[in-house]
């Protein structure tokens, strides 16, 4: 992995150095060090209490390191999301066992949101020096310390309260807490903070039950996973990710569980991704289907019926919710937080979610259709909503609008929203075919016509042998690969295979990319990475287009470019680094939709690998 060595970023870890765990509710990040740098109480959405990952001095962090380390490993236990980190040293190995007991009535032994934390000294004698210092409120509201002999310390807050319990004797340091402690082969450390808990000790025998419990959870729940092909390992810890990023109130999946994390090192393209986005919805039900985890579909599809009934009469749905569905999400800037490696600004909520976005239509139809089909009958009353929703956009999709990407530049009438569009009322009709709901499928029927028209007849240029972004433009769009994918075009169409030699001459490199041919006109100055959705999209376009060879050592070159545990970021730097808002659901669900495609794929391909991967 690539370190960063400048100065102003050596207090931070890379991004890709992180595991995450978490409880169904909120996760936390921990660094290669030891050290938890993001976690948000009680929810993904809620105000950070660790926060050093936007900030190393204001940000709030609790280590657990040991002295005279020259290597950390990391890991998760297996068929978990139990983190494992290792400290080697010459003269004694130690391991540090982080969790969050998932929200399940089969973990009995506990209902608080806390992170859990155990050292244990497999060889040698260990010098393990403990920090916790949290910072309320994104680091805005100061706190008090009060210690509890025998048993932890208690930070109040206005912002609320943290409890550390703690199996050895803390010391208060100033507004922190902190120990030093030295283990002997077999003893063990044991650290839980709480969010309003009771300050109580705990030993060993309560920090094994609960890990107990957790890994019997996650063994249980990922025993439903009915994936049998030749990416196991990988699908399952995708499908293990995904499972930490569902809100288990509402079912709601976060597009990811940090804000801010830059796209570009010093850039502005920096976003709160806590939150769920209707876009993810097709993406998310297809994926979680293939693999057999029906109750986390349906949980995620009555989350849809809840926002589609709320609209009010004559709107559309909105871009994106907060996870208890709640539509308000004003975007506000800390300028009081320095910023990962000092990329500014720092932001929470997202006023994406105020953009129009005309393609979320189709994505919302599409999941339903898949539900409908693979999973259970929609309901009447959900047919309804939906209906309302078509109404409007019959009478608005040939509006300009910010499009897949979120552009904040200047709106315009984008190739993949003309595509969705087709989408939305082409799966209408079918679900009307097949369930004999009442519907208008005349007009939908012209209305699927007319945007497929227009995607023929407006959006591809004959001159570059390629679909474009928007009309009369001359800009190439990685979201085009999706046409296959939602049976738009054949996989050996002319006009695609020529769209994507085109894409590969100037939006791939390597086995990475880009979303879009960077003209300036998004609205940023400053450039982005490579876009890991798009490259496993690539992958499935040529796995579908008979390329079987190439999409397989893309796929497999793909997995190079996760970290030590399988997870993604957003994007991927220059020099191989993450990038963006991590880990992200996104890139996670698409791995996954690649991977049981490229199964099917080589069922029945017996030709050789070809590596291409573009035409550099």
């Amino acid at each position: 992995m690539k370190h960063l060595v400048d100065p102003q970023q050596a207090a931070y870890l890379p991004i890709e150095d992180h595991g995450i765990i978490g409880d169904l509710h909120t996760v936390a990040l921990v660094g290669v060090d030891g050290t938890v740098d993001w976690c948000c109480l009680p929810r993904f959405d809620a105000p950070s209490v660790f926060g050093s990952l936007l900030d190393a001095e204001r940000g709030g962090s609790f280590s657990v390191r040991v002295r005279d380390v020259e290597r950390t490993k990391q890991m998760y236990l297996p068929d978990s999301n139990v983190l494992l980190t290792r400290f080697l040293a010459q003269e004694a190995v130690a391991e540090l066992y982080d969790f969050m007991v998932p929200d399940h009535p089969s973990c009995t032994s506990s209902t608080a949101r806390q992170i859990v934390r155990q050292v244990r000294v497999v060889r040698g004698r260990a010098t393990v020096d403990v920090d916790c210092r949290p910072a309320f409120d994104y680091g805005r509201a100061p706190h008090t310390v009060h210690m509890r002999e025998g048993v932890g310390a208690v930070f109040t807050s206005g912002a609320g309260t943290l409890v550390l319990r703690s199996s050895a004797p803390l010391r208060a340091e100033g507004d922190a807490v902190g120990t030093t402690v030295v283990l002997e082969p077999g003893q063990t450390l044991e650290l839980a903070v709480e969010w309003g808990g009771e300050a109580r000790p705990i030993d060993t025998a309560e920090a094994s039950g609960l890990l107990d419990d957790t890994l019997r959870y996650w063994d249980g729940w990922l025993r439903r996973s009915t994936y049998r092909g030749r990416y196991r390992e990988t699908v399952e810890r995708s499908a293990l990710i995904l499972k930490l990023l569902v809100y288990q109130p509402s079912g709601a999946l976060v597009a990811a569980p940090t804000t801010s994390l830059p796209e570009s090192l010093g850039g502005a393209r920096n976003w709160d991704y806590r939150y769920t986005w209707v876009r993810d919805a097709a993406f998310t039900l297809y994926a979680l289907m293939r693999l057999g985890f029906t109750e986390e579909a349906a949980a995620f599809v009555d989350w849809l019926h809840a926002r589609c009934i709320e609209v009010p009469p004559g709107t559309g749905l909105q871009v994106l919710y907060g996870i208890d569905g709640r539509p308000a999400l004003p975007e506000t800037v800390l300028d009081h937080l320095a910023g990962y490696c000092g990329s500014r600004p720092v932001r929470i909520g997202n006023a994406a979610g105020e953009q129009l976005q005309l393609d979320i239509h189709g994505e919302l139809m599409d999941s339903v259709y898949l539900f409908n089909k693979y999973g259970e009958p929609i309901s009447y009353e959900l047919w309804e909503a939906l209906s309302r929703q078509l109404e409007w956009l019959e009478k608005h999709w040939e509006e300009p609008d910010d499009g897949i990407w979120e552009m904040r530049g200047s709106r315009r009438r984008f190739t993949y929203s003309a595509l969705m569009t087709w989408v939305a009322f082409e799966r209408a009709m079918r679900i009307a075919r097949h369930r004999g709901m009442p519907a208008p499928v005349e007009r939908w029927r012209d209305a699927a016509a007319s945007a497929y028209r227009y995607v023929q007849e407006q959006c591809y240029s004959p001159e570059l042998g390629a679909y474009v972004q928007y009309p009369d433009s001359t800009t190439l769009d990685a979201s085009l690969l999706v046409m296959p994918l939602v049976k738009f075009a054949g996989p050996a169409d002319p006009r695609f295979l020529s769209t994507v030699r085109r894409l590969e001459d100037l939006l791939v490199s390597d086995s990475l990319v880009h979303r879009y041919q960077d003209d300036g006109t998004d609205g940023f100055a400053d450039r982005e990475g490579t876009f890991n959705l798009c490259s496993f999209w690539y992958v499935e376009a040529l796995a579908r287009a008979g390329r079987v060879g190439e999409a397989r050592y893309i796929f497999e070159k793909m997995t190079t470019h996760a970290n030590h545990l399988g997870l993604y970021a957003e994007e991927i730097g220059a020099a191989g680094e993450a990038l963006g808002n991590f880990p992200q659901a996104f890139t996670h669900l698409a791995l996954i939709s690649a991977a049981t495609n490229l199964d099917r794929a080589m069922g029945s391909h017996r030709g050789p690998a070809a590596p291409r991967c573009g035409r550099q």
